[in-house]
């Protein structure tokens, strides 16, 4: 048992701290080359009357819009996009997800099928009602990105200098989190959970706590109906709640970063060692585990990660209803990396 807990923390701390920076945003390379060549052939078969709505300018204004309810979107919705269209936009997601961050994509637009069976008024939830949109044009000679967006799912991409350098927002929901009964017609069957690993995971945690660190880790008696930021476009730390991540034993803290790193691993691999690559140079002593609400499964609870400079929250409010994000304080959208990247143009411009 400890031979396994001891393997455990140092998978985990291998995952967080064997990546150099260098060597992370060099691999991004790859994944850039393949979602602009993915884009480009998005815009190419998207017809000249359509592309205005496909492109969108290239600012935090329209790229810090974003929703996870049901909503007409900006971008290009798979309704509206012909067999041609569609073929680009899976290349494109692909080119960005890991393979079972595929699954979960996949997993998540299912569910408004079970969804259409479940509620009564279902008939409005559209698998379809899934949009791609192009923030500035796609090509490495200048900064651009990209994002999908439907119910419960929007993920975000930013690429410069032919990388990509940023991922997030990420945010993934799942309702129901657990299928009630078979739904006919899209191989949904009862109990699947979309979301489930990650769940699990930090049950696993909770439970392997003290009672006295379960005591610093519950901050409060109740959940809060939603995740704490909802969509905010910027947003500061929230209060350092939590149990920290010093206070855990190794076994603890392996299980604390296998959560983060499955919830990094919904992107492409080189892509999710960048993500853990600012983990790590946040600093794991700033990392805090807080839970609130519930400890028993199917009762509503939320937890949250946060560290220096990433926030993890993750609410299922409801018992049966999932909302999850990672946000980063300061680069979501890439605004940390593009700041530099506009000083250094000016600079140069200036010096001749």
């Amino acid at each position: 048992m400890l031979l396994r807990s001891l393997s455990a923390w140092l998978t985990g701390w291998a995952l967080l701290a064997a990546v150099p920076l260098a060597a992370a945003a060099a691999d991004t390379g790859r994944a850039a080359q393949a979602m602009t060549t993915a884009a480009r052939a998005l815009l190419e078969a998207t017809p000249a009357a359509q592309r205005p709505e496909l492109l969108l300018p290239f600012t935090l204004e329209a790229r810090g819009d974003w929703n996870y309810t049901p909503r007409s979107r900006p971008g290009v919705a798979f309704k509206a996009m012909d067999s041609a269209q569609r073929q680009a936009a899976q290349q494109l997601l692909a080119s960005a997800l890991s393979e079972s961050g595929l699954v979960k994509v996949q997993a998540i637009i299912a569910l408004e099928i079970a969804l259409r069976e479940i509620e009564t008024f279902g008939l409005s939830r559209d698998p379809q009602n899934y949009a791609i949109a192009l923030f500035g044009t796609p090509d490495a000679g200048s900064p651009w990105g990209w994002r999908i967006e439907g119910h419960h799912l929007s993920l975000h991409f930013t690429l410069a200098d032919g990388q990509v350098v940023a991922t997030l927002p990420q945010f993934l929901g799942a309702n129901p989190a657990q299928v009630p009964r078979d739904i006919p017609g899209n191989g949904a069957r009862k109990g699947q959970r979309a979301l489930g690993e990650d769940e699990d995971r930090a049950f696993a945690l909770l439970a392997a706590l003290t009672p006295v660190q379960r005591q610093q880790a519950i901050f409060s008696a109740r959940p809060f109906g939603d995740i704490v930021t909802r969509n905010a476009a910027l947003l500061d730390p929230l209060a350092p709640v939590g149990l920290a991540f010093g206070a855990m034993d190794a076994a603890q803290q392996a299980l604390l970063l296998r959560i983060v790193e499955s919830l990094a691993s919904v992107a492409e691999s080189s892509l999710a060692q960048q993500r853990l690559e600012g983990v790590r140079a946040g600093g794991l002593e700033s990392l805090r585990f807080g839970w609130a609400g519930a400890t028993e499964r199917g009762q509503p609870h939320y937890w949250r990660i946060q560290g220096a400079r990433f926030l993890i929250e993750w609410d299922n409010s409801g018992g049966n209803h999932i909302h999850s994000v990672w946000r980063d304080f300061e680069g979501d959208w890439g605004r940390d990396v593009l700041g530099e990247h506009y000083r250094r143009a000016r600079a140069s411009s200036h010096r001749h």
